[in-house]
């Protein structure tokens, strides 16, 4: 099982040329049954057996429609889950131009559609390029492009779960038409956007 901690950048691209297929929940931490407090996890790839079975049986119950079932043994999977993997979450590094960066991660999110350049970025914290660039990808483990990419793509999954159709979803954002969206969703998400619409069972036709 693969377990990736919340706001932590990844890929759905595939890792071997002939690709794979895997099965993907993105729970809530209420459906968690954490109370309050985001759990974390140490490990993101984790050898358990007997819980991916039970992610198995949890999926093919809601794919059958058989929603006790699924409820069930969903709340199984995440109760096992919590008590087997789930640890306390390290103190946070301290990198040199940490407040400038988190200045720039602000920004990012507010000016989602119409994003600085690197200059203006740096301009913005009262940084040098450079050192924030470095100091960016130091503390997000990308640099600004690849984080703005991502953050559009966390953006575009919450506005498709409306129903918004995925040309006005990719404006919204940013991207520059519906195919830049759906290069970047696929990449990240594992699945077009229409196809995630339909998963989530907000897709529309017009």
């Amino acid at each position: 099982m693969v377990l990736v901690n919340p706001e932590h950048e990844h890929t759905g691209q595939a890792g071997v040329p002939g690709g794979w297929s895997y099965r993907m929940l993105y729970p809530s931490v209420e459906a968690l049954g954490a109370g309050r407090s985001t759990p974390y996890f140490p490990e993101q790839v984790v050898r358990d057996p007997d819980l991916a079975r039970l992610l198995v049986s949890a999926h093919l119950a809601t794919e059958r429609g058989d929603r006790l079932a699924a409820s069930t043994l969903m709340r199984a999977l995440f109760a096992r889950l919590l008590s087997r993997h789930a640890g306390s979450r390290p103190a946070p590094e301290a990198p040199t131009g940490q407040d400038a960066v988190r200045q720039a991660i602000d920004l990012l999110h507010e000016r989602m559609a119409d994003p600085p350049t690197l200059e203006g970025l740096a301009e913005a914290v009262q940084a040098r390029p450079f050192p924030l660039l470095r100091a960016f990808k130091a503390v997000t483990g990308l640099p600004p492009h690849a984080y703005l990419t991502s953050l559009r793509v966390r953006q575009a999954r919450r506005l498709l779960e409306t129903g918004l159709p995925p040309a006005e979803v990719a404006a919204e954002v940013g991207f520059t038409d519906q195919a830049h969206l759906g290069r970047h969703f696929k990449r990240v998400v594992g699945i077009p956007p229409a196809a995630y619409q339909r998963a989530a069972g907000t897709y529309k036709t017009r």
